[in-house]
């Protein structure tokens, strides 16, 4: 099925305004994997009849990997050059597929003149499921069990711990929590720009680390809500030879399985 996603410019042209910007974000811009992300947010957003838009070619990265990395001009040069887009275009709610971006913008652009009313997917997902707008049933998650991994930059960074859970819920999964989960969660190893560097030395790595601890669990899925997390989750599962039995999808995709028309 294909749908035809307007820009914000697109928007106005025609005299109109859309409700939520949705912020693509590099990875669900351009990895391959976080693409299948980005494609089930626009499903779940065009499947409740949300009006809503992208920049398209004026979306640039956050600045989040340039600020995590240490360099804070690059980092505030990226954001007064988005903030002038998302001023310009008179922005007042964003969804993010990230929850890099989701904190940035939500916490760090307020200072430098961007205020927006800022929240990830899985919190939209759990207010449309809320307000009866979204339908869930188990479909092919029907009585899987599932296990959570939280995000550093959704969970312990902003406090985001139930919305990802409650979309579990619905679709009457069976939930398996790891032994480090909510506050106490443990990073996938991808966090403070590890992504685009090398591992320091150690005895092993962060994200198999973590994958240890998800399959002791013998989930069906392992649900993750960052295309970080997905990246580094998804290669310790390829590292246990387990991707024939775990799959590894973000809480937007395991929604879409569920979706009742």
């Amino acid at each position: 099925m294909e749908i035809q996603v307007k820009t914000y410019a697109e928007y106005l042209a025609s005299g109109e305004s859309p409700e939520i910007l949705f912020w693509v974000g590099c990875a669900g811009s351009f990895d391959d994997r976080a693409k299948k992300i980005t494609r089930a947010i626009v499903r779940i957003l065009d499947h409740v009849g949300m009006k809503f838009a992208v920049l398209g070619t004026e979306e640039s990265c956050t600045g989040d990997p340039a600020k995590r990395a240490g360099n804070e001009f690059l980092f505030q040069m990226q954001a007064m050059n988005n903030i002038t887009v998302l001023n310009g275009y008179n922005v007042k709610k964003i969804v993010t597929g990230c929850p890099h971006c989701f904190n940035t913008l939500k916490n760090e652009y307020p200072a430098l003149g961007g205020n927006y009313e800022v929240i990830h997917h899985t919190q939209l997902v759990q207010e449309l499921i809320d307000a009866g707008k979204l339908k869930v049933q188990g479909g092919a998650f029907k009585g899987k069990k599932i296990t959570y991994h939280d995000a550093c930059y959704l969970g312990r960074a902003n406090s985001v711990y139930e919305a990802p859970r409650e979309a579990i819920k619905a679709l009457d999964a069976d939930l398996a929590e790891m032994k480090r989960s909510r506050e106490k969660g443990f990073c996938c190893g991808a966090g403070g720009a590890q992504m685009f560097k090398e591992a320091e030395k150690g005895n092993k790595e962060v994200n198999v680390e973590r994958t240890e601890e998800a399959l002791e669990l013998t989930p069906s899925v392992i649900a993750t809500a960052c295309p970080f997390c997905m990246t580094m989750m998804s290669d310790g599962v390829k590292h246990f030879n387990k991707e024939s039995s775990v799959k590894v999808l973000d809480i937007a995709e395991i929604v879409v399985g569920g979706l009742k028309e």
